[in-house]
């Protein structure tokens, strides 16, 4: 008897053996080729990535000026990628304008000035309006012909001038908010070269953003520690006219008021003139001492606006026979940093309204706009402001400042005879991105 083994037939082996073995040699074999051209291309990026960073920090050394950092950056970015033109485009604070900051157009230098573009003035202004409205850009690079219908008609006829072939367009993203763009634009260059040309451009982009961010909080440092310069120097200045202008008036007005007590044993031409000087003496004590006031604004707790407008407005109902009213409605909560500077803007304009406007009336309203800003108005119907007084005066330009610190925005409205009214208008900055 046979073994069972031998009774095997040669039938169950694939009669296309060979064929079923060279194809899956060949599923492997470009298998392989995928994974290895899939290494070389990170082995790539990551090499520009690298090299991008180490270009960025020997720019920061050799460069600690920002303005010329990043114009050295363009023109790296430029000559590496052998491109035609590179700018830059930036955000303001609140994303709501578009602005050309400044750009290369083969080896002349665009700065950031209006008058400084010349025939490219309406290209890059159109151009900045369509990054702003183009939705898809606010979040990833996008790539154009040169006279891609996309764009402007402007920048197309631009395009076509000098002969551009493509334009990519990087966004500055932070995980917060976009603070621009970056474009580059090149001629007629072999199509292979395109991946390579934006992973350069994404990568500069990525240290474009860090850097623009860094300078933005190193503006925002010098700003605040200016702030703060003007505020001690304001309270010192307030300390001097407190311990010496304020204490001196009130130590005259003390003296003035022990002769009057003697009065009626002086001759009457005299005792008016004491009368004068004594009413002379407290007016210029109530002047430095609002002054102290108005370079000291009181501190105020979170929340307390209305308490604050209430105590405010019952201090210059003391000092003025002029009739003031209040209207305080429902307010938002507001943070105490934004508090303190309201207040300021109320203080000094009740103060100019008392004393400058000759009024018959003033009204001081608080009240909430769209359930989250707030809309402050002192109004008089005094002799007004004129034309070439406003904005020249400390107290208006103080109040101007006090308004751009919490980004609120301050409208005079004067007319010689017709009254004055000062609108403080302020809502919370958004810094939400639409697009991720």
């Amino acid at each position: 008897m046979k073994p069972e083994t031998e009774s095997c037939s040669t039938e169950s082996v694939p009669p296309d053996w060979d064929e079923f073995w060279s194809g899956s040699m060949e599923k492997l074999k470009a298998k392989l080729e995928q994974e290895m051209g899939d290494r070389r291309r990170a082995q790539c990026m990551a090499k520009i990535q690298s090299h991008a960073v180490q270009l960025t920090l020997d720019l920061i050394v050799r460069e600690p000026n920002p303005d010329s950092f990043f114009r050295v950056l363009l023109k790296a970015l430029l000559d590496q990628t052998e491109s035609q033109t590179c700018g830059v485009f930036r955000l303001d604070d609140d994303g709501a304008q578009c602005e050309p900051w400044m750009a290369y157009l083969g080896e002349r230098f665009y700065p950031d000035e209006t008058t400084a573009w010349g025939d490219l003035a309406t290209a890059v202004k159109d151009m900045s309006s369509h990054l702003l409205a183009y939705t898809p850009g606010w979040g990833e690079t996008i790539d154009y012909e040169g006279d891609d219908a996309r764009l402007p008609e402007s920048v197309r006829a631009f395009n076509r001038s000098i002969g551009l072939q493509s334009v990519a367009v990087a966004p500055l993203v932070l995980p917060t908010r976009n603070l621009g763009w970056i474009a580059l634009s090149i001629g007629d260059t072999p199509v292979e070269w395109a991946p390579w040309r934006r992973a350069t451009l994404e990568a500069i982009a990525q240290q474009v953003t860090l850097a623009l961010h860094q300078s933005r909080l190193t503006e925002q440092s010098l700003a605040e520690a200016r702030r703060q310069a003007v505020l001690e120097e304001r309270n010192r200045i307030a300390r001097d006219i407190h311990d010496t202008l304020a204490q001196g008036f009130a130590a005259i007005l003390m003296q003035l008021q022990s002769a009057q007590r003697n009065a009626p044993l002086l001759p009457p031409k005299v005792a008016r003139s004491l009368d004068t000087a004594v009413e002379l003496a407290r007016t210029h004590m109530i002047e430095a001492r609002r002054s102290v006031g108005a370079l000291r604004p009181q501190e105020i707790e979170a929340g307390d606006v209305a308490a604050v407008l209430e105590r405010t407005t019952e201090l210059a109902r003391r000092t003025t026979d002029v009739p003031i009213e209040l209207v305080i409605e429902e307010l938002p909560p507001l943070g105490a940093g934004v508090e303190r500077e309201i207040i300021g803007i109320a203080q000094e304009a009740l103060t100019n309204a008392v004393r400058h406007a000759r009024a018959r009336k003033i009204k001081v309203h608080a009240a909430a706009t769209r359930s989250i800003g707030l809309r402050l108005s002192i109004a008089d119907d005094g002799r007004g402001i004129a034309k070439e007084q406003v904005g020249a005066g400390f107290g208006l330009t103080s109040m101007q400042e006090r308004a751009d610190r919490i980004g609120g925005s301050l409208t005079i409205v004067t007319a010689p005879r017709a009254g004055t009214e000062i609108v403080l208008a302020w809502e919370p900055p958004a810094f939400s991105l639409a697009h991720s």
